[in-house]
């Protein structure tokens, strides 16, 4: 009998430690920030070997359906949810924003190597099929220097959900009521003309391989494939170049986010900002019932708003301002 009690207790003792050693969790969602949470979750347990985050890339619908369904702990977008969206999901989740990044118009013109300087009404015109040659006057207008073609302009966009394609559908619908009225900001929409490709390594791949083309991608995949970008006219009248700083500047210009982390900041107010920047988020349930858990995932925010954050340039990925930063540490303690 003593023996028998004796290995009861050793069951229990090895149970009770396994659950302890090893605290797994789930996410699932957006590609833009895949590399940097990858970077984190590795950073995070090397240095917290009993935690171990998950994480697939499956894009920023895929994440958000997948919360609604909770088949994940957390999800990853780079589009906010909608009341509707929110109201959806059993447990009310919380937007987490993690980096900020751009989203880059890319182009392929054969003796053009110079950067292009676009504004929102050309843009708009250009993915509307109004604008069909790259030598048209109202691009010639700001790139009198640059050797543009008697070329057809070949437009790519994203075939699939996309939360690239929501930041800057968003944009458009600001900078065009052409486009607002007719294609609307959604994370899939009817383009009126181009080539469709999956994924941004889709798009920057064809873009490469295209000549005369042009399509849009996050300012990460355009550094990291070496591709020419333009520079893009702000809301203040300023051709900007998308980088750490004007992103960065996109998002401490625009009023109101520490209140709703949802909010766009695309077209922001600063001369400064580069007009086509966003946030990306984590989703996080606010009610997480497994104490262990809720440790988990609460203590690897407050890190990743902290130390986290050193690792985002090198990345191609801008940091967070410090007002959110602040505003977000904050929040964590409505997880309950």
């Amino acid at each position: 009998m003593k023996l028998r009690i004796l290995a009861g207790t050793a069951a229990l003792s090895a149970l009770f430690t396994l659950s302890v050693a090893a605290q797994s969790i789930n996410g699932a969602g957006a590609t833009f920030p895949g590399p940097i949470y990858q970077k984190w979750f590795g950073e995070y347990k090397a240095a917290h070997p009993k935690v171990e985050i998950n994480y697939q890339a499956i894009g920023s619908g895929g994440g958000i359906k997948n919360l609604t369904e909770a088949t994940v702990d957390f999800g990853a977008s780079d589009m906010p949810m909608s009341n509707d969206a929110i109201a959806a999901v059993k447990v009310k989740p919380l937007h987490f924003p993690t980096v900020l990044g751009g989203v880059v118009l890319t182009y392929n013109i054969p003796g053009v190597t110079g950067a292009l300087k676009l504004t929102g009404p050309v843009i708009s015109g250009i993915f509307m099929g109004d604008i069909k040659k790259w030598n048209d006057a109202k691009i010639k207008a700001d790139n009198a220097s640059a050797a543009l073609p008697d070329k057809e302009i070949v437009v790519v966009h994203r075939s699939d959900n996309s939360g690239t394609t929501f930041v800057f559908t968003d944009y458009l619908s600001q900078v065009s009521p052409e486009w607002k009225k007719g294609v609307g900001a959604n994370s899939s929409v009817s383009w009126p003309t181009g080539l469709g490709a999956k994924g941004s390594d889709g798009v920057a791949g064809m873009v490469k391989q295209q000549p005369n083309s042009i399509g849009y991608v996050e300012l990460l995949f355009a550094v990291q494939n070496k591709m020419t970008f333009a520079d893009v006219k702000n809301s203040s009248g300023k051709f900007v170049t998308a980088s750490f700083e004007s992103v960065t500047d996109a998002a401490a210009s625009s009023k109101g986010l520490e209140k709703d982390f949802r909010g766009s900041i695309v077209n922001a107010p600063s001369a400064k900002a580069y007009p086509i920047s966003t946030y990306t988020w984590l989703l996080i349930p606010s009610q997480i019932s497994d104490p262990a858990k809720k440790k988990a995932i609460t203590e690897f925010l407050k890190w990743m708003l902290t130390d986290g954050q050193k690792d985002a340039q090198g990345l191609s990925y801008a940091p967070l301002p410090k007002s959110i930063v602040s505003a977000e540490l904050k929040q964590i303690a409505e997880i309950k």
